[in-house]
């Protein structure tokens, strides 16, 4: 049997290709949109993809099933478990996809695939086991967990409330996710594999490690949220909800692209390098946006195109966010540090749904055409004072609604950065606006789509010291 975990930086995202070599066929579980870089690995070894499972439906990336699907010689294994809500609509009528309920399997080779009911992260949640009958083995060697178990962490069970909106299902989600921890893991041996599909920095869940894989037994012993659900059901339910961090908008696009459909489009788009001049053209069009992807985001404060949003490509800022800021079908301009980042860039923007890149130049190229002509108003924490601030406008704190609660400045109005866009008419557009987050990483990216919506944003940059002060006199650590 061949294993091979299949990471994504940019969403902390797993994927899991698993491969019989004595016949070459293959399984893919989770694959993201841009399928060409699994189809290359599974080639590289001798196989070939004639399978993709899916654990659940997703909502941090599009996933690439529907990519898989337009080949008829790949099988698609999907879950029947969610109910009228949370059918996958795009797979209807397709022969070449199977629906599963609790207990079904498929064999890839002399691999045996059985889906296991998972529910609460997502009702219709499915973790998979896998069995090498061709090695011997009658007993399975790993569970691909999906959202189900993480290293160190399990699921959150809040997303379909607070990214798809369905009102009342997450305290009955968080109840039947603490039943599955404890009915459905019960039957396994401690040596059991957890492949689990996200790791440290995802927003599935808010404390996942940074190890790639693990153990049952590992996490029975080590997994806080693991060992809660199995002593104290009220209290895994309380604590779970408590402190999840708020997700980026464009979680809800993704439950309806991966349920509904999304468009086909045989591969990841091409970007046109734009010049100076053609660049300036298109910043005339309407519904078009700017993306900076500078690291530096001081270098940013000091020279932008006008409306560039800050966006560190080689950063988990990348992702959420374009996926917070941008709408659906926006036109989407490229300020690159480098010539070689724009195939990550424009890939990382089609793994969240934006097909639409309308063109790229690097900075040193903007610079040169004289379109860095917009500068961010930028103090650091070490200058900035809070009172006078109040005075001249508003604080706005850009961290989490929890990182708000364990601390803040006197006065300071909370929005956090992910949800800003929902937010923007409870903002006066004819007062200052200091943001700031704990570090200045976020706010430099709040500030900038502040700036780009017609506001008076002024980017407060450093670590905010008197937010972790009053964080610890309460008792709280970060």
């Amino acid at each position: 049997m061949f294993l091979r975990q299949v990471f994504d930086p940019s969403l902390a995202q797993y994927a899991y290709l698993i491969g019989c070599q004595r016949t070459g066929e293959a399984l893919i579980i989770d694959p993201e949109r841009d399928i060409d870089r699994y189809r290359e690995l599974a080639a590289a070894n001798g196989l070939r993809i004639t399978a993709v499972a899916e654990t659940h439906i997703h909502a941090d990336f599009v996933s690439g099933g529907r990519e898989f699907a337009q080949d008829a010689s790949v099988h698609l294994y999907l879950s029947a478990e969610g109910g009228p809500d949370w059918t996958y609509q795009w797979s209807k009528g397709r022969p070449n996809t199977h629906l599963l309920k609790h207990g079904d399997h498929f064999m890839v080779g002399n691999i045996r695939v059985e889906a296991v009911h998972t529910p609460g992260h997502t009702p219709e949640h499915l973790s998979y086991l896998i069995t090498d009958i061709g090695g011997g083995a009658d007993q399975p060697i790993a569970l691909a967990t999906g959202d189900f178990v993480f290293v160190g962490d399990v699921g959150r069970p809040d997303l379909l409330e607070s990214a798809a909106g369905q009102k009342g299902v997450m305290e009955p989600s968080a109840r039947r996710l603490q039943e599955s921890l404890r009915e459905r893991l019960a039957p396994y041996e401690d040596y059991l594999q957890i492949l689990p599909a996200h790791g440290a920095g995802s927003a599935c869940g808010k404390a996942l490690g940074a190890v790639p894989v693990t153990t049952l037994g590992y996490e029975r012993r080590f997994n806080g949220a693991l060992k809660l659900a199995m002593a104290d059901r009220e209290a895994f339910v309380k604590e779970i909800l408590a402190g999840q961090p708020e997700p980026p908008l464009y979680f809800a696009t993704m439950k309806r692209v991966n349920r509904d459909g999304i468009a086909v489009t045989g591969g990841v788009p091409v970007a046109a390098h734009l010049d100076g001049a053609q660049f300036a053209q298109r910043l005339a069009d309407t519904g078009v946006r700017i993306l900076d992807t500078r690291s530096d985001r001081a270098d940013f404060d000091a020279a932008h195109v006008a409306g560039a949003i800050h966006a560190p490509l080689h950063s988990p800022f990348f992702s959420t966010s374009a996926g917070s800021y941008l709408e659906e079908n926006d036109e989407i301009l490229l300020v690159l540090e480098s010539a070689d980042d724009v195939e990550l860039a424009v890939r990382q923007l089609y793994r969240i749904g934006f097909d639409h890149v309308a063109g790229w130049i690097t900075v040193d190229e903007a610079r040169k055409a004289r379109l860095l002509l917009a500068a961010e108003p930028r103090i650091d924490f070490s200058s900035f004072d809070p009172a006078r601030a109040i005075v001249e406008g508003e604080i706005i704190d850009v961290r989490t609604t929890s990182e708000f609660q364990h601390g803040h400045l006197a006065g300071a109005r909370s929005f956090p950065y992910t949800r800003l866009k929902t937010h923007l008419g409870e903002l006066p557009k004819e007062r200052r606006l200091f943001i700031h987050c704990g570090t200045g990483k976020r706010a430099s990216l709040a500030a900038s789509y502040l700036r780009s919506a017609g506001y008076d944003a002024v980017h407060v940059d450093g670590v905010c010291e008197e937010c972790e002060r009053i964080a610890r006199a309460e008792g709280v650590t970060s």
